[in-house]
């Protein structure tokens, strides 16, 4: 390919195959190298037990991302546990000896949905505790507005 010239500079017309090429290299890069970046695909013996795993690892939270499950995870952390995870359940383990094992390992905070115990009972009451006390707080800003109805601002 010969670039045209036009007063010293690349003709414009030249500059568009330029960067089509230059994006379609970067397309077939991603293509090469995305797959090679995952993990060995994780084989199971039946589909009800792959079910299990993926909701399993939807009930688990990535300790390195905090707000993402371990199946949604790119995380190296989140891959070594799918891997540990897989490999107990291979081993005939149930949900909730692998759980058990996690948060023996990581605490509750690997769990979504820790279980109710002495220190995890605030996390449980605290949303009806706000909810309580938001409703408090309309309930009195209502009642006081309907005793003053013409409020501060008419007041002048």
């Amino acid at each position: 390919m010969s670039l045209k010239f036009y007063n010293n500079r690349v003709d414009p017309s030249e500059t568009h195959a330029i960067c089509g090429l230059g994006v379609l290299l970067a397309v077939v890069t991603l293509v090469l190298v995305v797959p090679a970046l995952a993990g060995d695909p994780l084989i199971f013996t039946d589909a009800e037990r792959e079910v299990r795993y993926q909701q399993l690892t939807a009930q688990l939270r990535c300790l390195v991302c905090q707000n993402q499950n371990l199946a949604d995870s790119d995380a190296p952390l989140a891959q070594d546990l799918r891997q540990e995870i897989y490999n107990m359940m291979q081993a005939g383990r149930t949900d909730d000896e692998i759980k058990q094992f996690l948060t023996d390992r990581y605490g509750d905070f690997v769990l979504y949905m820790p279980r109710v115990k002495s220190n995890t009972l605030v996390l449980w009451l605290m949303p009806a505790v706000l909810l309580f006390g938001g409703a408090l707080v309309v309930l009195i800003v209502v009642r006081r507005r309907k005793l003053n109805p013409g409020g501060p601002a008419e007041s002048s």
